[in-house]
């Protein structure tokens, strides 16, 4: 029983790291809450991070990042997010204007 109890209480301990320590929560939320909402195939549920959400009635994100890249969406059919490295470097990029970006990828909605 106490190694069943022990193994119980790694599992929580574990679980409440993910949930603390990642984006799992906030993104699952926001899926959960807007339709619109999707997580790039470049990207992984635990690491989108939304820095721009949209401000109107629907709450999806305008621009995320990750750790090896920038996304924008831009609601456009059949482009509908563009994906920029993380390791291009753009003269005078901002990460919020997708104008500066350099060498991005047109991609569709998973």
């Amino acid at each position: 029983m106490n190694a069943k109890r022990t193994a119980l209480l790694l599992l929580a301990i574990a679980l409440l790291g993910v949930l603390l320590f990642t984006r799992l929560a906030s993104n699952a939320l926001m899926l959960l809450m807007d339709r619109n909402n999707f997580i790039p195939a470049e990207a992984s549920i635990l690491t989108l991070a939304p820095y721009v959400i949209n401000e109107g009635s629907s709450s999806y994100w305008l621009y995320a990042e990750d750790g090896s890249n920038y996304y924008h969406f831009t609601y456009e059919p059949g482009r509908e997010y563009l994906v920029m490295s993380k390791s291009q470097h753009c003269p005078a990029f901002e990460k919020e204007d997708v104008r500066t970006w350099c060498h991005a990828q047109i991609h569709s909605a998973p």
